[in-house]
Order: structure tokens, then sequence, then C-alpha cells
């Protein structure tokens, strides 16, 4: 059943691609949706790249480029993830989907809805089981995280990043104003506090701690005040750069045991 099970992924961040790679080497055949332009923050582990680059490689699995429907089957047959510019998911019209996984982590309902596939799936604060989607997934990190929720919300977003040794908004790197990036240092390069990461027009964006930059957003896009450009891993283990994260290896475990619960049901 698994094999002819197809999965749709909105959203290619790196919580997103955690999913999509345990689907795909579960054996769905999985889509992913994004942007014109996606602001993925760990673009190493990130299939969102893809978009950008043509092609790109998370941990062993390929993922490229497709815009028809032929193409999305010539990537499958190939043993690839394909992804497509489609915010609006218009493709859902021409590929069946057996699932749907709202991975955008917008924190708000994004044009999601329970009708788009037989099983539906989102992941975080936004969405109500039973309601907008069949099963939401808690993501914020704690006790309850990658539980499956079938009626309610998860929990709300606090607004405050995980801690990494006791570091939640200090390793995280921010605009100081509306602009375009401009990258000086590049992910997996050790950082001393106060050295310059980058710049948003002519501002320059110091990190706050010492460690490894473990995410940072494609050079020369735009970027808006205060919104998260990049974060430091404060660990200094520069594997973590380019691997699948522990949160996103438990998201796409829960998203797994999701799927297969809802079919069996």
């Amino acid at each position: 059943m698994i094999n002819n099970t197809i999965a749709v992924v909105r959203g290619g961040g790196d919580l997103a691609s955690g999913v999509a790679h345990a689907l795909h080497k579960s054996g769905f055949k999985v889509l992913i949706l994004e942007v014109a332009q996606p602001k993925a923050i760990r673009r190493k582990v990130s299939f969102a790249q893809a978009v950008f680059d043509g092609h790109t490689i998370v941990e062993d699995v390929k993922a490229v480029k497709a815009v028809t429907k032929q193409d999305i089957e010539a990537l499958w047959n190939q043993g690839c993830i394909p992804v497509c510019v489609d915010p609006e998911a218009s493709l859902l019209k021409e590929v069946k989907a057996d699932v749907v996984i709202d991975a955008l982590l917008a924190k708000k309902n994004i044009g999601m809805r329970r009708d788009m596939a037989p099983i539906t799936i989102a992941l975080g604060p936004g969405f109500q089981a039973g309601k907008d989607v069949d099963i939401v997934i808690e993501t914020n990190r704690g006790h309850n995280l990658g539980r499956l929720i079938y009626d309610g919300y998860a929990e709300s977003n606090t607004g405050i990043p995980g801690s990494i040794k006791g570091y939640t908004e200090e390793r995280v790197l921010r605009a100081p104003r509306d602009g375009q990036i401009r990258t000086v240092l590049n992910i997996g390069d050790e950082v001393k506090k106060g050295e310059i990461i980058c710049y948003i027009d002519n501002e320059p964006v110091q990190a706050a701690i010492d460690g490894i930059i473990r995410g940072l957003i494609m050079n020369n896009l735009q970027v808006t005040k205060d919104g998260k450009i990049g974060d430091i891993d404060p660990r200094g283990i520069r594997e973590y750069c380019f691997t699948i994260s522990d949160k996103a290896r438990t998201i796409g475990g829960a998203v797994l045991e999701a799927i297969l619960s809802a079919q069996k049901s």
C-alpha cells in the first residue's frame, strides 16, 4: 500500500524536509510544494534549496525541481523527490494525493483544507484537528513533541527559540531592518561573538555568541525587519549543520505514524 501512496508536503524547510525524508525512505511517493523564493534557514538540510539550485541532496536523498505532472512522475521513477513552485497547491488538481501535510510552520492556516486529500495533517499551531485537518502534530519542544492530536490544537507559539546549551534568542540571527541580505560567512563556518556574519543592505549583523553557523538564508534575498535570517549552534559540532535534526526526525516519525494509523482505521 505504501509504495502507491502519494504524500504531498507543503513547504520544504528543515522540519518539512525531515518529514519528506522519512516518508521517502519509507516508500512513499513524496511531492514538495514551495514558494518561488524560499527563505529556509537550515538550507543544507532543506529540500527547498532545489528551487534555487535545480537539485539538492539531504542525507543521500535527492530532490529535483519539477514543473509538470510528467516531471513529477519521471522523478518518482528515478527515486527522487520532486519539488514544485506551487504555493497555492494547484497541482493537487492533477496529482491525486492520498495525504497532504502542511509543514509551512506559518503558525496560521494558509489555505489548508481537510478536503484536500483523504488524510490531512498539519504541523504546529494554527490548525484545529478534526476541523482544518484530520491530525495535528505537536512541534513545540518538550514532553509532547511529536504527539498526535486528533481533536483540538497544538500548543501556542511561545515566540521563544528552543534552548541549546542554555541559549535561546541569543543564537538566532534576525534582520535589523528591511533590505537585502549580503552574506559574509557561510553555513558550517565557526564564528566568534561580535563577528560580522552578514549585512542587511549596509547594516551589519553580528554574532551574539560563539559557535558554528547552522543556518543562514540565501544570499541576496529580500528580508523583513526582525525576521529570522540564521542561527548559531553553540555546541560547535559542524556535522549538525548538514544532518537532519532530532526535532525534524521526531516529527517525521510522528507524521509516518499518523498516516499509517489513519490508513488502518
